[in-house]
């Protein structure tokens, strides 16, 4: 299938770590211009006093500069339990040979565990293909998130071809693994091989899974939009290949287009009316974008929160 290069600013950049701090500086600068500057988001040290907190961690030089109180956070305290698992199946890999739905998934989870850890939350990391592959705990250590960074770093370095998609049965394992009342923040082409109505099925089956045990959820679609989801191709034959299986498939573009717009819109709204019912989170991440609506649909998820 024809590559899709995305020049974003940041995709050339190795250090993960640099690339997360650097993404959440510039969305944090971003909200005081934007229609999310009405939210109330305390980084660094502090939170707002809530009644009942010990008098003794108000911070009274910050209550002199702003005339509202705030208390001390230490590291060893975690407001949030977040959970983040990334699809790493062969599908992930699109588009090849250029920056694919996996890399940003990646770095978006990368700035995301930055924002967390800005605010002393906790996060975990789950990674899985067709089976469990990684399901660590959520902690909001320095060293936690280094590690998990290193994971990240990894998963970049190895890409991995001809590997299906268990997406229903890892998350039935994050499901019973992870600490009741999570947030699982979940990043996947939602594209599975097999019998339609029983992976539809199995999915839904999976997500109810997770809100019986009183997490919340949000599961961001990524998708190479020009491509997957418009289906911009130039009228012309293709070779269209399977990640996942293998399979070849020949047509000329402009013949096959009405009936996988068809299929596939039908199948995106299929979702998104499941998701809704199940009270879930579904957010369309484009890779060629950028990061600042996944960070905006991560603080207005955890806004809702509190």
């Amino acid at each position: 299938m024809a590559s899709f290069t995305n020049q974003s600013e940041y995709q050339f950049n190795s250090n993960l770590e640099l690339l997360a701090r650097q993404v959440v500086e510039g969305f944090i600068t971003g909200l005081h211009k934007s229609p999310f500057h009405g939210f109330s988001v305390e980084f660094a040290e502090h939170r707002a006093y809530n009644s009942g907190d010990n008098v003794r961690n108000i911070d009274w030089k910050l209550y002199a500069r702003t005339d509202k109180l705030y208390t001390k956070r230490y590291e060893e305290e975690t407001n949030l339990r977040c959970q983040f698992v990334i699809d790493t199946s062969s599908s992930m890999y699109f588009p090849q040979g250029g920056y694919n739905k996996l890399t940003f998934s990646v770095q978006a989870v990368a700035a995301l565990i930055e924002l967390l850890k800005k605010q002393r939350d906790a996060f975990g990391l789950s990674l899985f293909t067709d089976q469990l592959i990684l399901n660590t705990p959520a902690r909001s250590t320095t060293v936690h998130q280094k590690y998990l960074f290193t994971h990240l770093e990894d998963v970049l370095k190895a890409p991995g071809m001809n590997v299906g998609t268990g997406l229903e049965r890892s998350l039935h394992q994050v499901a019973e693994s992870v600490h009741q009342r999570s947030m699982v923040v979940i990043f996947t082409d939602l594209l599975t091989a097999g019998p339609e109505d029983t992976n539809q099925e199995a999915l839904f089956s999976a997500l109810q899974h997770l809100k019986f045990n009183k997490h919340e959820v949000i599961i961001f679609n990524v998708t190479d939009k020009a491509k997957e989801v418009n289906f911009n191709f130039e009228n012309r034959p293709y070779q269209f290949v399977d990640l996942e299986t293998g399979e070849l498939i020949k047509a000329n573009a402009a013949t096959v287009k009405e009936a996988y717009l068809k299929s596939f819109g039908d199948y995106r709204k299929m979702l998104m009316l499941k998701c809704a019912q199940y009270k879930i989170d579904m957010v369309d991440a484009d890779i060629a974008a950028g990061f600042s609506a996944v960070l905006a649909a991560y603080l207005i998820k955890r806004q809702k929160m509190n």
